[in-house]
């Protein structure tokens, strides 16, 4: 085999698509499915990667999405799939000297994304910390349960998605389900995923997460605006992240992650990193900023900062 074929990432897409076809051919043979479904759910099953749909393609799976999420959920359901803004790069920053533990955060992630209730899922969590001790993640407290926060001799550290220029998680996907997008969000195409779970093993900040059963929102409860690389309610079986609220902050100007929209204490900062104006580059600038595990070279795009 050349070199050049050796590092075509095509090569695991296309050979990800023979193995599928013929798992299909031998499942087949011991389900078919019903002719009223057959066609939506082969359709799905043998759909391309999101990069490789054609203009003319990815109406039609979106359509296609749309009708059975309507379908499932008794109630509409749209799909879109926004393309990144140029000249964009999104930053998000968190102020330590603010953030009370409360975790509102947590759940209001929860209901944007579509995150499974049942198991439940948290793309967002939130550690415990002795301010004594600092930023040591071996004493952090992941199931603190306070009466009331913050406590007294202890800080908060929120962890998610760092959206990692340098991003391990894209580079051990063997079939390219995950990568970064120009705005610098890293993105997973929940119907190319085959849940290997190598992502969640290279990710050094524990912000992937696997659906290990179908994901139960309640019809009420479900958001309807979703997008195909983020809120969309995914299968069972794939990797899932943060993505920024893709569905939310894709519409900018004036559209920020619920994460951000819900600190009660105005912890959170979201921005433009291209443009020098913004608060984002401010905070950056003018503030003590760490970033988590900075010695593994992930160049995160989520920093820490101590505004007092």
């Amino acid at each position: 085999m050349s070199e050049k074929k050796k590092c075509d990432p095509r090569v695991f897409q296309l050979s990800r698509r023979k193995a599928l076809k013929g798992l299909a051919a031998g499942v087949g043979v011991l389900a078919i499915p019903s002719p009223k479904a057959s066609a939506s759910v082969w359709e799905s099953f043998f759909q391309k990667h999101f990069k490789e749909l054609s203009k003319e393609d990815l109406p039609k799976v979106l359509a296609r999405m749309e009708e059975q999420y309507s379908r499932e959920y008794g109630r509409p359901v749209t799909v879109k799939a926004t393309p990144h803004i140029e000249g964009v790069k999104f930053g998000y920053g968190l102020d330590l000297s603010r953030c009370v533990g409360c975790r509102r955060c947590v759940y209001a992630c929860v209901s944007e994304n579509n995150q499974s209730r049942e198991p439940q899922i948290h793309w967002i969590r939130v550690v415990r910390l002795n301010k004594e001790k600092g930023i040591d993640l071996s004493e952090a407290e992941h199931y603190y349960n306070p009466r009331e926060v913050p406590e007294k001799g202890h800080f908060y550290l929120p962890v998610q998605c760092q959206q990692c220029e340098n991003a391990p998680c894209t580079k051990v996907c063997p079939v390219q389900a995950t990568w970064r997008e120009n705005d610098g969000i890293i993105v997973v195409d929940y119907n190319w995923c085959i849940g290997c779970r190598y992502c969640m093993a290279a990710c050094p900040y524990g912000a992937r997460h696997f659906n290990w059963r179908k994901s139960r929102i309640p019809t009420d409860e479900l958001n309807p605006d979703t997008h195909y690389l983020g809120n969309r309610p995914r299968p069972v079986g794939v990797v899932e992240k943060c993505t920024f609220c893709i569905q939310k902050t894709r519409e900018m100007p004036g559209r920020y992650p619920a994460c951000e929209e819900i600190c009660p204490v105005g912890a959170r900062k979201f921005g433009n990193l291209l443009d020098p104006e913004s608060e984002i580059r401010y905070l950056i600038e003018n503030k003590r900023v760490f970033l988590l595990k900075e010695d593994l070279n992930t160049q995160p795009k989520f920093f820490y900062f101590y505004g007092s």
